[in-house]
């Protein structure tokens, strides 16, 4: 099997990376921060520059405005954005949102939705966890959220999510619930796509470690018409649920790998220029074995990030490999970036020097789509039911 990149996805990761390292330097990024609203900091300049070099849509197919290429080239733009700590909603719109349309989308919905995602007019997510109370559930084939099917044929959605990613800045969530049918009988579960500014919907914004807004949202008697529901009456909702989980979670894992190449990049630049006992510290055997250590994590988060998205990317069963690549970039991520902080000394924590988002950055993906130990218990979930 041949591991190398395409021609075409040599192309797609040159370019993204030329575009992410000229626009998305420390200074624009601190400019973005101080200049972020009640919506938390976007970067829509960068965010039209992407679409008008055709990364955006990289991964959709042509007939929707895009560039025909794969999972893999999608990727490749997400970890360029993982290398900058970029404010582009990348994963969620590209992943969370156009993927599934662009998979199980009908005709009509491909046509409604992904044009405008090729062409960076529209911002796409979904709401994958569930709120009960004030815990926070992890999203499952049988959602608390209510889908109430009407006589004309609308639903009436009821519910609320939480943590759901760029909703103060989506035009659209992708949102799974439970179907009832008009007389009262259950149909399984489906995925509605749900104006973000409908009418009996409430955004709350929530903080996260990384400064990046998540919200909470809040659906009363939200109407949607029949054709919001991905994919239509015969589409199996726990299917594209499933396929957003593991899709979103290998494109975090995929950034993750960015991030720590950065991370790990600022370390070595520092170390081999701060000097100490007329010596540079890259030259003590303790930061060496340190520096190294985070190296094999960084290398482990790339490899079977980049596992999972090849597998994903030309339709292989990947459960396993998700759920691997989601322990590494929780469990190896925090190593990495807990070892450039504390080889950088007091520099770390000093917020003009760009370490602190890389750090910032990795706890939110850590916590995002589950941790590190979900991930193991999935993992073992997934081998005990492994035929002997």
């Amino acid at each position: 099997m041949d591991f190398n990149y395409s021609e075409a996805q040599d192309a797609v990761r040159e370019l993204a990376l030329r575009i992410f390292t000229d626009r998305a330097t420390p200074e624009r990024l601190k400019e973005i921060e101080l200049a972020a609203g009640e919506e938390g900091p976007i970067d829509r300049s960068l965010w039209t520059e992407l679409a008008g070099a055709g990364l955006l849509g990289i991964h959709l197919g042509e007939e929707d405005g895009g560039g025909g290429l794969d999972f893999v080239a999608a990727c490749l733009v997400i970890e360029a954005a993982g290398r900058t700590a970029a404010y582009v909603p990348l994963v969620e719109t590209m992943i969370y949102g156009a993927a599934p349309i662009a998979h199980f989308g009908n005709p009509a919905q491909r046509h409604a939705w992904l044009p405008g995602v090729s062409s960076g007019e529209l911002i796409l997510t979904a709401a994958m966890a569930e709120l009960a109370g004030e815990v926070v559930l992890p999203g499952g084939s049988s959602p608390a959220t209510i889908a109430s099917a009407q006589s004309d044929g609308t639903w009436v959605v009821d519910g609320t999510k939480a943590c759901v990613p760029a909703a103060l800045v989506a035009d659209a969530i992708l949102v799974p619930a439970t179907c009832v049918a008009a007389d009262g009988s259950s149909g399984g579960s489906g995925v509605f796509i749900v104006d973000a500014d409908a009418d009996g919907i409430v955004l709350t914004r929530q903080m996260t470690t990384s400064g990046r807004p998540e919200a909470v949202v809040e659906m009363t008697g939200v109407t949607v018409g029949e054709d919001r529901l991905l994919g239509g009456a015969d589409a199996d909702g726990a299917a594209i649920v499933t396929y957003i989980t593991e899709f979103a979670t290998t494109a975090l894992c995929v950034m993750e790998a960015g991030v720590c190449a950065t991370a790990l990049a600022l370390t070595s630049d520092f170390t081999k220029t701060r000097v100490q006992f007329d010596k540079p510290i890259a030259t003590f055997q303790a930061v060496g074995q340190r520096a190294a250590d985070a190296y094999v994590d960084t290398e482990g988060i790339r490899l079977t990030a980049w596992q999972a998205a090849s597998r994903l990317s030309v339709g292989l069963p990947a459960s396993a490999e998700v759920a691997v690549a989601k322990y590494w970039a929780a469990e190896g991520g925090q190593r990495v970036v807990h070892a450039a902080a504390h080889l950088h000394g007091g520099v770390s924590v000093d917020r003009d020097y760009p370490l602190h988002r890389f750090f910032l950055l990795t706890e939110h993906i850590e916590l995002t789509l589950g941790g590190a130990n979900e991930n193991l218990r999935r993992l073992g979930r997934i081998l005990a039911a492994e035929p002997a």
